[in-house]
């Protein structure tokens, strides 16, 4: 039977990569036939099926006085154990409120379990899957040992209890390899992995977005070529390399565009790259007005753009991050058929590599060969349309929403035994009772 679905993270709400993935998740479930509801500290879904908790958000001010107090160090004072638990205790509460309200079948936690951005939300999210034995997927995007904010810290007690729990009735879920391979010698804990995904069974329609005052509203003229770097402003994304790119390139003509906002990771590294742009002259534009999450579901007057204005208008997408659960800017170039520069990283290198994608690579460092095969791909109409078409071919074969979609079953079949889709469920009906009377 068709089922309440819960999504719990600190979060829901603009274009991070959580938050994006979850939306197709979304998408996917509901044309199963299930229905999604949301539980977070921010959330842009509709109204009647959100549940919306301050306190989970990750920058609610008491979670910020407890990571302060605790990551960075060893040791941690008694009182904010108390505020841990004092924390823990209310989202609790409201956990299973939600389950109640909603009458969920089934939890998705997206990350909340994952990396400890919040850790009182993890410890309620373990105790109440322990408590109600509610199915529940973890979707994990990143851990929290594959990053170095979190390596000294005064929590590890709490680690080992929640980022991930070891749970009979939680199934977990990684987006690559690596990450497949470290939760089971870390945890002992199997997984499988569900990359992330685009619909490229539909490809996208520019002419249905608000694309046309994009341009305008960053300060484009006609003629400019914008070069598109489609992430946060964050350290890892490495966005100094595409400052590099377009000084090489040499004309007035090409605008580094930045869609996205610095993020949690702090301002530092912001600043230093417009002071690189500057000293690069390279002419950067940030995208000032928010951009929104083109799955979210709702019809929000006040935003400007979602993503799906901004890539319609880009004639070349630079994606040089040094670190990437998967890489949701990558296949979003794919998805619009946009030429691409991309860094080796780990993840790139072991599981989308090899699958031969027509690409322009970087490995750490920009080379003249790769300037020049840049070039090229800009003043070529034909290489450009011979390379996205055999991109978006593989990429249809191995990240569609039917890859989803097979994988959701399976983990659906594992916690409810056979699926039957809802318009089947008459025939499926009809068909027991003969077997039935013909006993």
């Amino acid at each position: 039977m068709d089922k309440n679905i819960g999504f719990v993270s600190t979060r829901f709400a603009g274009t991070d990569g959580v938050t994006l993935e979850a939306s197709k998740w979304a998408e996917v479930l509901d044309k199963i036939g299930h229905r999604c509801f949301w539980f977070a500290g921010e959330l842009d879904r509709e109204p009647e099926k959100s549940f919306l908790v301050p306190e989970a958000h990750f920058e609610h001010k008491e979670n910020r006085r407890i990571n302060k107090k605790v990551l960075g160090k060893k040791g941690r004072e008694p009182s904010i154990t108390g505020a841990i638990h004092e924390l823990r205790s209310l989202l609790k509460d409201r956990l299973h409120e939600f389950i109640r309200q909603f009458d969920i079948d089934i939890l998705i936690v997206e990350n909340a379990l994952t990396i400890p951005m919040h850790i009182p939300l993890g410890l309620a999210l373990a105790e109440t899957i322990a408590e109600t034995q509610i199915p529940t997927i973890a979707h994990h995007h990143d851990f929290y040992w594959e990053r170095v904010r979190f390596m000294v810290n005064a929590v590890n007690d709490y680690l080992g209890m929640a980022f991930p729990p070891n749970l009979p009735n939680i199934e977990h879920v990684v987006i690559n390899s690596a990450a497949r391979e470290e939760l089971a010698h870390r945890r002992g804990l199997s997984s499988v992995i569900i990359p992330n995904v685009l619909d490229f069974e539909n490809p996208p329609d520019p002419e249905k977005t608000r694309a046309d005052g994009f341009r305008e509203s960053i300060g484009l003229k006609p003629d400019d070529i914008i070069i598109l770097q489609p992430t946060r402003l964050v350290k890892r994304k490495g966005i100094e390399y595409a400052i590099e790119l377009v000084k090489e390139l040499k004309d007035p003509r090409y605008k580094l565009v930045i869609s996205h906002e610095a993020g949690d990771e702090g301002f530092e590294y912001p600043d230093w790259i417009k002071e690189y742009a500057r000293e690069h002259s390279v002419d950067l534009r940030l995208v000032k007005t928010r951009i929104s999450d083109p799955w979210a579901g709702t019809d929000n007057a006040n935003r400007q753009h979602s993503l799906w204005d901004i890539y319609p208008h880009a004639d070349f997408i630079t994606y040089p991050s040094r670190l990437e659960g998967f890489g949701n800017a990558f296949l979003e170039a794919i998805y619009f058929k946009k030429p691409i520069l991309i860094n080796r990283y780990a993840t790139f290198v072991r599981d989308i590599e090899p699958l031969g994608f027509d690409l322009a690579i970087m490995d750490g460092f920009l080379t003249k060969k790769t300037i020049q095969k840049v070039k090229e791909i800009l003043e070529s109409s034909e290489r450009r349309k011979i390379m996205v078409t055999i991109n978006y071919e593989i990429a249809a074969r191995h990240y569609s929403y039917t890859v989803l979609r097979k994988h959701i079953n399976a983990i659906m079949m594992n916690f409810f035994g056979e699926y039957v889709p809802k318009h089947m469920q008459k025939l499926v009906s009809s068909l027991a009772m003969h077997i039935m009377r013909d006993e």
